[in-house]
C-alpha cells in the first residue's frame, strides 16, 4: 500500500482551475465505534444519511484507535449484498441496501482512525476507500495499539508510538497523516506545551505530515493557527495546509453546547478534479494553498478579501489599489512578487487597499491580468510561476496574484533590482542578502549548520525526518550562523549552537558590531526574521527596523538596571509602532548582554512569552 507523493516543499505546476470544482469534506468524524460517542444507539446508515443531509461530498471515519466502525459498515453492506445474491432480501432490507448504494455513490467515504500517540497527541490516519480492515488493523498494531483494545474505540491505549514515528508508519502504509485539532487539546501545535523548540518544529513540519487540522481556520486573530504556519516564521518555514473538521461525536450538534458539533458542521472545501483519495493527497501534498478553505453556507459566504484586509500587509501578503504603469504602481506589484519569490512566497491583492471602507476593485479584471502577465514575463528574471484568481468582495472584483518561494533565487526585476520581504516591507536587497540568496540556492552554507536535536523521547524518530533540513526553506530558517563578509562577532552564531530554536526571539534585529570610518558609523545587523547578518549598514541608509535599532543604540543605550529580568531574559521596553506592539528585549549570556530591537508578539516564544502584553 506504500505510495510516493510530492515533497511538501516542491512547487506544484499551475493547473487549469476551470476543470476543478469545490468539494465539501469533513475528514474527522466519529461513529458509535468510539467509546465516547454521544449517541451510541445511532445506526451507521443514519450516520451516512446525516452526512447526505449536510450535503457532504467527502467524509472520513476516524474513530479512536479502532476501525471497528469501518468494519461495521462493510459487514452490513456485505451481508445485505449476500442476501440479495441469494434472493432472500426482505422489503425493508432491500430499501436499506438501495439507500446504502445511493448514498455511497453520492459520498466518498474514506476509512481511517484517530490515533493517540505518546504524550496524548492525536493524529488522523486516512486511507484509500479500498483499504481492507485487516490492513488498517495491522497499521494500528504497528502503532502499538494492543490487540485486545483494537475494538474498544478508547482514547487511552497505554504506551503507544511517538508522533514522528506515527506520521511515518501511516504514510508508508499508504495513508495520509493529519494532525488532529492541532491548536487545541491533544494537538501537536500546542505552543505552551513544555517541550523544547526542536520538538515543536519536528511535530508540525515533518515531511510525513500532510496537513494541520485546526479549530480556528476562520479566525481573524493575529494569533490564528493558519497565520502562524503561513511560512513567514523562520523556524516554521514550511507553509502548512490548514483544514478544519467537525470532530463530531454525534449526528447533530448539541444545541446546549456549541462545542459539541455534529456531522459536517465544521467542514472544509477542497478544489479538486474529482472526489478521490488520490486527488486529496495530491492537493495536500502540493503548494496550492489557495485550493482549500473553510466551508460556509451559500447564503453566508466567507469574504476572504475582508479577512486578508483585516490581517493587513505582512510577510506573505500585500495590497495595491491599482497596477498602472503610470505612477509606478505596476513596478510596485512586480517588486512585491520578486520579493516574495526571494523570501517565503506570498499573495498580492490588486484592486484593494488595507484602508477601511469600500473596496475599489478593478473595472476590467481580464485586461489587468493580461497586462500583468506580460509584464511579469518581460521584466522578472528568471521566469516565475504566478497564479491568478479573481476574488469577490462586496460588489467589487479584485485580482489575487500568488507566487511560491522560488527555486532559482535570486529573482530580479529589470535585470538588476533584487528585492526581499521583511514583515510588511519590500526592500531592495543589499549586497550580503544577494550573496546569501545565491549561496542558499546553491545549497552552500556560510557557517556551521545549526544542531537539529529533538527531545530525547523523540530523537531517534526525528532523525529520519531531519532530511527536512536539506530543503532551502528549512535551511534558511535554521542556519542563523551565517556571518557577514567582514566577520560578525561570536554572539552572532550563538543561536545556531543551541538546541532550542526559541533561545532567541524569532523576529526583530540585533546590532552585532560597529566601526567608524571617516566619521560614519557602520554596523553589522543580524535580522532575526531571516537569520542573515548584513554588514556596512549606516543609520542614514538603513531600513525602517534597522534604522530604529541603530537609533536606539546611538541615542538611547540600554540601561541594564532598568531592564525587567526573568531569569536570563529581560524586557527593555515596548511601544506601539506601525499598528503593532514592538518589544525591545535583552538576554544575558555570561558577562555579555545581547539586545534585540523591534520584536513583535509573533516572535516571542519560549521564555520570551513572559513579556507579551506587558
Amino acid at each position: 500500500m506504500s505510495r510516493r507523493r510530492k515533497s511538501p516543499n516542491t512547487p506544484t505546476p499551475q493547473q487549469d482551475t476551470s476543470k476543478l470544482r469545490w468539494f465539501k469534506a469533513d475528514m474527522h468524524l466519529h461513529t458509535p465505534a468510539s467509546s465516547d460517542y454521544e449517541e451510541p444507539q445511532a445506526t451507521y446508515l443514519e450516520w451516512l444519511r446525516q452526512a447526505n443531509e449536510k450535503e457532504m461530498d467527502i467524509v472520513a471515519i476516524t474513530d479512536h484507535n479502532t476501525v471497528a466502525g469501518v468494519a461495521a459498515v462493510r459487514r452490513e453492506i456485505e451481508w445485505l449484498t449476500k442476501l440479495e445474491a441469494q434472493d432472500r432480501l426482505t422489503d425493508d432490507e432491500k430499501l436499506r441496501l438501495d439507500e446504502w448504494r445511493t448514498l455511497a455513490n453520492k459520498i466518498l467515504v474514506l476509512p481511517g482512525f484517530e490515533f493517540t500517540a505518546t504524550f496524548g497527541f492525536h493524529i488522523l490516519g486516512i486511507f484509500p476507500p479500498e483499504t481492507s480492515v485487516r490492513h488498517l488493523e495491522y497499521v494500528l498494531l504497528n502503532l502499538n495499539v494492543p490487540a485486545e483494545k483494537l475494538d474498544l474505540g478508547s482514547t487511552e491505549t497505554g504506551a503507544s508510538t511517538d508522533v514522528l514515528t506515527a506520521y511515518q508508519v501511516i504514510t508508508e502504509a499508504g495513508g495520509i497523516a493529519i494532525a488532529a485539532h492541532a491548536n487545541s487539546t491533544h494537538g501537536v501545535a500546542m505552543r505552551n506545551f513544555p517541550f523544547g523548540g526542536q520538538t515543536k518544529i519536528a511535530y508540525t513540519q515533518n515531511d510525513n505530515l500532510i496537513a494541520l487540522e485546526v479549530t480556528d481556520l476562520e479566525s481573524r486573530s493575529r494569533n490564528a493557527t493558519a497565520r502562524f504556519f503561513n511560512g513567514s516564521k523562520p523556524e516554521y518555514a514550511r507553509k502548512m495546509h490548514c483544514i478544519q473538521g467537525s470532530d463530531a461525536h454525534r449526528l447533530v450538534g448539541d444545541p446546549k453546547n456549541p462545542k459539541r458539533l455534529g456531522i459536517g458542521e465544521r467542514a472544509t472545501e477542497l478544489l479538486l478534479p474529482e472526489a478521490s483519495f488520490e486527488a486529496i493527497a495530491d492537493l495536500l501534498g502540493s503548494t496550492n494553498f489557495d485550493r482549500t478553505r473553510a466551508y460556509r453556507p451559500k447564503d453566508k459566504p466567507i469574504d476572504h478579501l475582508a479577512v486578508a484586509r483585516a490581517e493587513g500587509p505582512n510577510q506573505v501578503q500585500s495590497f495595491h489599489e491599482t497596477v498602472t504603469v503610470r505612477g509606478g504602481r505596476q513596478a510596485a506589484v512586480l517588486a512585491d512578487l520578486c520579493a516574495f519569490a526571494n523570501t517565503d512566497g506570498g499573495v498580492v491583492y490588486v484592486g484593494a487597499s488595507v484602508r477601511k471602507g469600500p473596496v475599489k476593485g478593478l473595472s476590467n479584471i481580464k485586461n489587468v491580468q493580461k497586462e500583468l502577465q506580460a509584464a511579469i514575463a518581460e521584466r522578472l528574471q528568471p521566469q516565475l510561476d504566478v497564479r491568478f484568481e479573481t476574488a469577490q468582495s462586496e460588489n467589487a472584483q479584485v485580482l489575487r496574484v500568488s507566487v511560491d518561494e522560488g527555486d532559482e533565487k535570486p529573482y530580479c526585476l529589470d535585470q538588476s533590482k533584487f528585492y526581499v520581504r521583511n514583515d510588511a516591507e519590500t526592500s531592495l536587497a543589499v549586497r550580503d542578502e544577494i550573496v546569501a540568496l545565491v549561496l542558499e540556492n546553491a545549497g552552500i552554507s556560510r557557517g556551521k549548520p545549526a544542531a537539529a536535536t529533538v527531545e530525547a523521547d523523540v530523537a531517534e524518530a526525528a532523525e529520519s525526518t531531519n532530511s527536512n533540513a536539506s530543503n532551502r526553506r528549512r535551511r534558511r530558517g535554521r542556519n542563523t550562523s551565517e556571518s557577514s563578509s567582514n566577520g560578525a562577532s561570536p554572539a552572532a552564531t550563538k543561536k545556531a549552537e543551541t538546541s532550542d530554536p526559541f533561545d532567541l526571539p524569532q523576529v526583530g534585529v540585533e546590532i552585532i558590531s560597529s566601526e567608524t570610518r571617516n566619521g560614519v558609523n557602520y554596523y553589522v545587523v543580524s535580522d532575526l526574521r531571516n537569520g542573515r547578518s548584513v554588514s556596512n549598514v549606516t543609520r542614514k541608509g538603513a531600513r525602517k527596523l534597522w534604522n530604529y535599532a541603530i537609533a536606539q543604540v546611538e541615542d538611547q543605550p540600554v540601561e541594564m538596571n532598568k531592564v525587567t529580568w526573568k531569569g536570563d531574559v529581560g524586557l527593555v521596553g515596548s511601544e506601539s509602532r506601525a499598528g503593532k506592539v514592538r518589544y525591545d528585549l535583552a538576554r544575558r549570556d555570561g558577562k555579555n548582554i545581547r539586545v534585540f530591537y523591534g520584536v513583535t508578539e509573533d516572535g516571542m516564544e519560549g521564555p520570551w512569552a513572559e513579556f507579551v502584553g506587558k
